[in-house]
């Protein structure tokens, strides 16, 4: 998550590169006071690893932060052509047109991957295929509908920096829903977030 935190500034650069979008000094200052936020929260760690979790080598913690870095270009990348692309179209047609280019993509994937069997095996856990299609509601269809709908009427830097707070977002639920205590370098983080954030706004 801390990596994918680069999203926002990578936007902001490929949008100002072939969009010739501009942030503007308070802009720009906007958007660093958000990562630094959201940075200070999602690099809180446990001393040691969690249940569960295995010890990585150091090989593959330097392939994970590779990983990180190849998706917050992806997801930046990915803005920026959906915005060239959309231009006026309807951004939640403009979303299934991503999903269908997704699905060739996956396919593509499995076929290679031969990863049919495990995804066979998978479709007949119902349980998990309900999480799996409420998330998929919400993540494919609403977030990214709205996202596309979001860089369609403001900077691609600005909607992407918004959308990295899902980490600071996160801290209520789990406050409220369930019960688990906060620490306060998090909430000092989400304070900090949402100041820059407001500065986006005021901008």
């Amino acid at each position: 998550m801390l990596m994918m935190a680069l999203g926002p500034p990578i936007s902001a650069v490929l949008s100002w590169v072939f969009l010739g979008e501009r942030l503007g000094f308070f802009g720009i200052a906007g958007m660093l006071v958000t990562m630094a936020g959201v940075a200070w929260v999602v690099s809180e760690r446990s001393s040691g690893p969690e249940k569960g979790e295995k010890v990585r080598s150091s090989r593959d913690y330097g392939r994970g932060l590779l990983l990180a870095l190849g998706g917050a270009f992806g997801q930046a990348g990915g803005l920026v052509l959906s915005k060239m692309g959309m231009k006026n179209y309807d951004p939640f047609a403009s979303t299934q047109i991503r999903i269908l280019a997704g699905i060739f993509g996956f396919v593509v994937i499995l076929t290679l991957s031969r990863w049919w069997g495990e995804f066979a095996k998978g479709a007949r856990d119902k349980k998990a295929l309900g999480y799996a299609a409420a998330g998929a509601l919400a993540g494919p269809f609403v977030g990214v509908s709205l996202s596309l709908l979001a860089i369609q009427r403001t900077q691609i830097g600005v909607a992407a920096t918004i959308m990295s707070m899902t980490p600071v977002l996160i801290i209520p639920v789990v406050i409220l829903v369930k019960k688990e205590r906060v620490s306060l370098r998090a909430a000092v983080g989400a304070v900090v977030a949402v100041f820059g954030v407001s500065m986006l706004w005021l901008r």
